[in-house]
Protein backbone atom coordinates (compact mmCIF):
# COMPACT_ATOMS: atom_id res chain seq x y z
CA UNK A 1 0.00 0.00 0.00
CA UNK A 2 1.42 3.41 -0.77
CA UNK A 3 2.40 5.44 1.97
CA UNK A 4 2.61 2.47 4.54
CA UNK A 5 5.76 1.53 6.58
CA UNK A 6 4.94 -1.08 8.05
CA UNK A 7 4.70 -3.62 4.89
CA UNK A 8 7.89 -5.94 4.85
CA UNK A 9 9.39 -8.91 2.92
CA UNK A 10 8.11 -10.93 6.09
CA UNK A 11 4.46 -9.46 5.36
CA UNK A 12 4.79 -10.59 1.79
CA UNK A 13 4.87 -14.34 2.80
CA UNK A 14 2.89 -14.38 6.00
CA UNK A 15 -1.02 -13.79 4.97
CA UNK A 16 -1.62 -12.26 8.77
CA UNK A 17 0.77 -9.74 8.43
CA UNK A 18 0.25 -8.80 4.78
CA UNK A 19 -3.85 -8.29 5.79
CA UNK A 20 -4.03 -7.93 9.69
CA UNK A 21 -7.89 -8.62 9.42
CA UNK A 22 -7.25 -12.19 8.25
CA UNK A 23 -7.69 -14.04 11.70
CA UNK A 24 -10.94 -11.89 12.30
CA UNK A 25 -12.12 -12.98 9.02
CA UNK A 26 -11.36 -16.88 9.72
CA UNK A 27 -12.93 -16.63 13.43
CA UNK A 28 -16.47 -14.62 12.37
CA UNK A 29 -16.56 -15.68 8.78
CA UNK A 30 -16.20 -19.53 8.61
CA UNK A 31 -19.14 -21.65 7.07
CA UNK A 32 -21.94 -21.56 10.31
CA UNK A 33 -20.50 -18.94 12.53
CA UNK A 34 -21.92 -15.96 10.90
CA UNK A 35 -26.12 -17.79 10.94
CA UNK A 36 -24.83 -18.91 14.32
CA UNK A 37 -24.19 -15.71 15.50
CA UNK A 38 -26.92 -13.98 13.98
CA UNK A 39 -29.57 -15.81 15.12
CA UNK A 40 -28.32 -15.80 18.73
CA UNK A 41 -28.67 -12.16 18.59
CA UNK A 42 -31.57 -11.88 16.83
CA UNK A 43 -33.36 -14.18 18.57
CA UNK A 44 -31.98 -14.15 22.18
CA UNK A 45 -31.17 -17.20 24.44
CA UNK A 46 -31.67 -20.32 22.66
CA UNK A 47 -31.05 -24.20 23.44
CA UNK A 48 -29.95 -26.48 20.97
CA UNK A 49 -32.37 -27.43 18.94
CA UNK A 50 -34.26 -24.30 19.01
CA UNK A 51 -31.01 -23.03 17.48
CA UNK A 52 -31.02 -25.98 14.63
CA UNK A 53 -34.28 -25.19 13.89
CA UNK A 54 -33.70 -21.39 13.04
CA UNK A 55 -30.73 -22.46 10.72
CA UNK A 56 -31.43 -24.49 7.72
CA UNK A 57 -29.57 -27.29 7.04
CA UNK A 58 -26.96 -27.30 9.69
CA UNK A 59 -26.07 -31.12 10.82
CA UNK A 60 -26.25 -31.00 14.59
CA UNK A 61 -22.36 -32.39 14.76
CA UNK A 62 -21.78 -29.33 12.69
CA UNK A 63 -23.95 -27.05 14.86
CA UNK A 64 -22.11 -28.78 18.21
CA UNK A 65 -18.54 -28.10 16.76
CA UNK A 66 -19.30 -24.89 15.72
CA UNK A 67 -21.06 -23.45 19.62
CA UNK A 68 -18.02 -25.25 21.01
CA UNK A 69 -15.15 -23.49 18.91
CA UNK A 70 -17.66 -19.95 19.45
CA UNK A 71 -17.68 -20.86 22.88
CA UNK A 72 -13.87 -21.41 23.52
CA UNK A 73 -13.38 -18.08 21.00
CA UNK A 74 -15.49 -16.24 23.76
CA UNK A 75 -18.50 -15.18 21.16
CA UNK A 76 -20.91 -17.39 22.73
CA UNK A 77 -21.63 -18.39 26.38
CA UNK A 78 -22.85 -21.67 27.39
CA UNK A 79 -25.04 -22.13 30.37
CA UNK A 80 -26.05 -25.84 31.78
CA UNK A 81 -28.76 -25.89 34.67
CA UNK A 82 -28.79 -29.18 36.35
CA UNK A 83 -32.44 -30.27 36.51
CA UNK A 84 -34.46 -32.96 34.78
CA UNK A 85 -34.15 -33.07 32.15
CA UNK A 86 -30.69 -30.99 31.89
CA UNK A 87 -31.17 -27.82 30.02
CA UNK A 88 -28.42 -26.14 28.41
CA UNK A 89 -29.05 -22.76 26.56
CA UNK A 90 -26.41 -20.53 24.60
CA UNK A 91 -26.47 -16.52 24.08
CA UNK A 92 -24.61 -14.52 22.90
CA UNK A 93 -21.84 -13.02 24.20
CA UNK A 94 -20.87 -9.36 25.05
CA UNK A 95 -17.83 -9.81 22.78
CA UNK A 96 -19.92 -11.46 20.03
CA UNK A 97 -22.78 -8.55 20.37
CA UNK A 98 -19.26 -6.20 19.72
CA UNK A 99 -19.58 -7.56 16.15
CA UNK A 100 -23.22 -6.29 15.56
CA UNK A 101 -22.00 -3.12 14.26
CA UNK A 102 -19.70 -5.01 11.71
CA UNK A 103 -22.80 -7.04 10.16
CA UNK A 104 -24.91 -3.77 10.59
CA UNK A 105 -22.65 -2.53 7.31
CA UNK A 106 -21.86 -6.12 5.37
CA UNK A 107 -25.89 -6.11 5.92
CA UNK A 108 -26.00 -2.39 4.64
CA UNK A 109 -23.35 -3.57 1.90
CA UNK A 110 -25.30 -6.35 0.55
CA UNK A 111 -28.42 -4.41 0.87
CA UNK A 112 -26.97 -1.89 -1.68
CA UNK A 113 -24.55 -3.96 -3.80
CA UNK A 114 -25.26 -7.58 -3.94
CA UNK A 115 -27.75 -6.88 -7.28
CA UNK A 116 -24.73 -5.30 -8.93
CA UNK A 117 -22.42 -8.33 -8.32
CA UNK A 118 -25.37 -10.17 -9.59
CA UNK A 119 -25.12 -8.28 -12.94
CA UNK A 120 -20.96 -8.60 -13.00
CA UNK A 121 -21.32 -11.99 -12.86
CA UNK A 122 -24.47 -12.20 -15.72
CA UNK A 123 -22.15 -10.27 -17.21
CA UNK A 124 -18.42 -12.61 -16.70
CA UNK A 125 -20.73 -15.75 -17.51
CA UNK A 126 -21.90 -14.32 -21.07
CA UNK A 127 -18.48 -12.91 -22.30
CA UNK A 128 -17.31 -15.62 -25.00
CA UNK A 129 -14.30 -17.67 -23.82
CA UNK A 130 -11.10 -15.23 -22.31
Amino acid sequence: MAGDTTWTASAASDPELACPISPVVDLVFSRWTTPILWTLHTHGRQRFVELQRHINRITPKVLTQRLRQLERDGLVVRTYHPEVPPRVEYEISELGRSLAPLFAHLGEWAATNLEKVEQARNTYDSTPTR
